[in-house]
């Protein structure tokens, strides 16, 4: 069965909830980052970038980064309705959100949670965490204003593009404004969390409430 190399709260979230909604067998293969497990030998055969998650599939075909891993399930897995069908009026809209959650906010993040990866000069680390803070939360203000009632992104449709922002939203509960106290976007955080499947993931990775 498939493998999903995760870190509690990390990336790995958002595909560990798309398995869950799936409901295929899969095996979670916990990184321990206590130990700094994603920098290891073996890990980094898998990714050699070092960063999680990392699926492997039955054939062992080894898939990294956030967003490849999404698209590929929900494509292997068209009966679980987690994207448009192809052709579908829906389905630029759904690459649209795929694409600017991981490259514009999913991305964003790496420097608010990693601002000294952003500097030359140590003493800059701070001012590129506030600068990163100040785009993260104008980022979500815009995702509010594109979401509005929703209620979910593409509209009545839920699709998986609304894991990855409870992913996302969840993280920006550390920003200095958090993402959940935007009316819309707490609203569509509550909506997706009150999923079964994604109370389960929520309940095996071990985070407690509040969830966001």
């Amino acid at each position: 069965m498939p493998e999903l190399y995760y870190a509690p709260g990390n990336a790995s979230l958002f595909p560990h909830m798309m398995l869950r909604e799936i409901g295929a067998p899969f095996e979670l293969k916990l990184v321990d980052r206590s130990r700094n497990a994603q920098k290891s030998a073996d890990y980094l055969r898998l990714n050699p970038h070092g960063l999680i998650p990392v699926m492997v599939e039955d054939n062992g075909e080894t898939i990294f980064e956030t967003a490849a891993i999404a698209l590929h399930l929900a494509d292997k897995h068209p009966e679980a309705g987690l994207a448009p069908p192809v052709g579908s009026p829906l389905r630029g809209a759904y690459y649209k959100w795929m694409l600017h959650l991981s490259n514009a906010i999913q991305a964003g993040f790496r420097t608010w949670f990693y601002p000294h990866e952003a500097v030359v000069d140590p003493s800059a680390t701070e001012t590129a965490k506030d600068a990163s803070g100040a785009r993260m939360m104008s980022a979500f203000d815009r995702i509010a204003d594109q979401l509005g009632e929703g209620p979910y992104l593409l509209g009545e449709a839920f699709s998986a593009a609304d894991l990855y922002l409870l992913m996302l939203t969840r993280w920006g509960r550390t920003l200095p404004s958090p993402a959940r106290d935007i009316p819309e976007i707490g609203a569509h955080a509550e909506r997706v969390l009150a999923r079964p499947p994604v109370q389960a993931t929520f309940a095996a990775e071990g985070l407690a409430a509040p969830f966001i």
